[in-house]
């Protein structure tokens, strides 16, 4: 995606999901008080009398390659990740992403991270600005849109015994924003009739998403009609289908409890 895939708008905005969408709308739930008491900074919401204080992005540079969503997320452990956009040029992973923070304070404290490890790897950690987000999601939602061979090489890495895969009426999705919720990927699955309870958004020890989700449709055959959504975008990121189980789908949420 832009780790976990990875790409928006590159123009009027209808690619982008409507997560993805409100965080370009500047919504003020991004600036209010702070996410809740579970986060380790939060003692006081941002000290701004403006109306409109900074977008909370830093730019991250000198990842490893084979970097995930999950690893960055653990690099700024204890700050809450709205969302994780990895930066390519001509389909390669270039180790450089963005990362939108919950609110400007958490800027100052994901810069205390400039120059640690990431795996055997420092990186570099940089204040950046809401319009380079932007023109980096464009050009990847760009890039994705006028390079078929990209997707194929991508679509290489798949498990290959999808297409003859035994369905159960579940499937697992992977490389979701990380803003991600219900409504999105009821939007995503529009052709199919879902219920909330139906998502299944799963969580990590900390209660924090995991870039996975797992949906129950109302019967096999639905559920492997749903594979064409697979690699389809959500917002700016790809999303990966995989036939997946009950049991699969209870231990995973069992996991983040």
């Amino acid at each position: 995606m832009f780790y976990r895939g990875k790409f928006a708008d590159g123009g009027d905005g209808r690619e982008m999901g409507a997560k993805r969408q409100r965080v370009v709308d500047q919504g003020p739930s991004f600036y209010g008080t702070s996410p809740g008491p579970s986060f380790m900074y939060n003692a006081s919401p941002y000290p701004y009398v403006n109306p409109s204080p900074p977008f909370p992005v830093v730019r991250i540079r000198g990842l490893p390659f084979d970097c995930t969503e999950t690893d960055v997320a653990e690099f700024f452990h204890g700050l809450d990740i709205v969302d994780i956009l990895f930066v390519h040029n001509s389909g390669k992973f270039t180790g450089e992403a963005f990362c939108v923070l919950g609110y400007p304070l958490q800027v100052d404290f994901a810069l205390q991270r400039n120059r640690q490890n990431l795996g055997r790897r420092y990186v570099e950690v940089f204040r950046s600005k809401r319009q380079e987000y932007y023109k980096a999601i464009a050009k990847e939602v760009s890039d994705t849109r006028g390079s078929p061979h990209r997707r194929v090489q991508r679509a290489k890495s798949y498990d290959e015994g999808k297409d003859s895969a035994e369905h159960t009426g579940v499937l697992r999705l992977r490389g979701l924003p990380f803003s991600a919720g219900k409504d999105d990927i009821m939007e995503f699955f529009k052709d199919f009739v879902l219920s909330e309870e139906a998502i299944h958004i799963t969580m990590n020890s900390e209660g924090r998403p995991t870039g996975e989700a797992f949906v129950e449709f109302g019967n096999a055959e639905d559920s492997k009609a749903a594979m064409v959504k697979d690699r389809m975008t959500l917002g700016s990121r790809y999303i990966e289908l995989f036939p997946s189980s009950q049991g699969e789908l209870e231990e995973a949420v069992s996991r983040g409890r």
